[in-house]
């Protein structure tokens, strides 16, 4: 297809993987750590440097239009999430880096496995991949945390205020291993997952594209704003704090007591514009133009208490995942799954970012054996994750599939696509040979 398209054939590929985090949702942009793997689906790029100064690219999924672009006038259109947008965040990240005004041109054909808008960063995957590409034509070198520092903050061009997870585990990932991602600094730690139990990934089939809707980014906000007024509740210097994680560092105290703290501070009722200016004291002005990013200023309510008790008590349970996976108990499935139960009631509850499909389909794999089961990846659609005995797979993949495809027209989306078992995978590479 790349000969069929270019005239030509590719002098290098580039993978990057997939993700699934099994705990730790929403938290990453706190600055909490989280715990995800590299699943083996994956973005793959084919790539051919060329004399010109064009970027070309082209996509195996016919649904995903050719697009061309010069390589030194990169332009991405926030208002529109198109799949080549994303591919120029990673180029334009790698090219601010090194602050390169003469870029060569290439062309890229791209292929990938990965479910689109189903919480398995597949967009992630590919500012990964872009930027990998970039870097190899370039004949330069970083390394894997300065590659996921870069692509984390270049998928901001495109409007999502995401944290820096996806891209970390796409870098750091490594086989048969899961990862605890802590950041500032980025550092992973391997978490050896229980033998006798399996991953299961379940797509609801309900898309949700981060970038396209306001959902995400509103999270974010109400986090933010949940540290600012923790913070000056408690006297510190809130403007300078962003993120929940900086409140109790500041503080020195554990996540038990900045649970109390929220209790104590902030009421359960949404807060308006104007009752967060009062307790900042600032004026509505200075709170639309120094603190609300451009897509949050016409929000009427934020919900802090909500967010802030989801951040605190879901990072506690990350602590304690990798705490159990390293004591291994002889419960240790039933401990984790417990963990991920509660994650999903927190996430659907505190920080309502699941659906009615994702709710109705993390109970019918309870119901078939999974001993937990939660939404993954931001939410709002897209996939639950489920950790399941290793002798009890094949009964629980057969009845799942009855219960929540076959019962509906979701049955439509090829299997492989909608419901797997998946084991921990190997990070983003290059590669000569196909």
């Amino acid at each position: 297809m790349f000969n069929s398209k270019f005239g030509s054939v590719p002098k290098f590929y580039v993978r990057a993987p997939g993700r699934v985090n099994i705990i730790g949702e929403h938290i990453d942009y706190c600055g909490y750590s989280v715990l995800p793997m590299a699943i083996e689906q994956d973005m793959l790029i084919a790539v051919e440097p060329v004399k010109t100064h064009v970027l070309q690219l082209a996509n195996t999924n016919p649904l995903y239009p050719d697009f061309s672009t010069s390589a030194n006038n990169i332009q991405i259109d926030k208002t529109k999430p198109l799949w080549h947008n994303y591919f120029l965040c990673g180029f334009k990240g790698i090219q601010e880096h090194f602050g390169l005004s003469d870029l060569t041109g290439m062309n890229c054909l791209v292929d990938g496995n990965i479910p689109p808008s189903s919480g398995l960063s597949s967009s992630s995957a590919l500012v990964c991949c872009a930027g990998l590409v970039t870097l190899t034509v370039l004949g330069m070198n970083l390394s894997k945390v300065e590659l996921a520092e870069i692509c984390t903050k270049s998928e901001h061009y495109i409007g999502t205020e995401g944290g820096g997870m996806d891209q970390s585990i796409s870098f750091l990932a490594e086989e048969g291993t899961a990862k605890l991602i802590e950041f500032s600094p980025l550092r992973a730690t391997d978490v050896k997952l229980p033998s006798g139990a399996v991953f299961v990934i379940a797509n609801s089939c309900v898309e949700m594209n981060k970038a396209a809707t306001s959902h995400f980014n509103i999270r974010v906000m109400e986090c933010w704003l949940a540290a600012k007024l923790l913070a000056k509740h408690k006297c510190l210097p809130w403007e300078e704090v962003l993120r929940l994680e900086e409140v109790q560092a500041k503080l020195e105290v554990s996540l038990e007591e900045m649970l109390l703290i929220t209790e104590d501070t902030l009421h359960s009722e949404p807060y308006s514009p104007e009752e967060i200016c009062r307790c900042l004291g600032i004026s509505l002005q200075e709170l639309k133009t120094q603190i609300l990013s451009p897509n949050t200023q016409d929000v009427l309510t934020f919900k802090l208490y909500q967010r802030a008790k989801h951040v605190y008590s879901e990072a506690a349970r990350v602590l304690q995942f990798k705490k159990i996976c390293e004591e291994a108990p002889d419960n240790t499935v039933q401990l984790l799954g417990e963990l991920m139960n509660q994650s999903h009631v927190s996430c659907r509850d505190m920080y309502e970012c699941s659906c009615p499909e994702l709710d109705q389909l993390v109970d019918i794999c309870r119901k078939f054996g999974a001993q937990g089961s939660r939404l993954t990846g931001a939410g709002w659609g897209g996939c639950t994750v489920s950790i399941v005995p290793a002798d009890k797979l094949s009964s629980f993949l057969a009845n799942v599939h009855e219960a929540y495809y076959q019962r509906s027209n979701r049955s439509l989306v090829p299997e492989k696509q909608s419901l797997f078992a998946t084991k921990p995978g190997g990070g983003a590479l290059v590669f000569l040979e196909a």
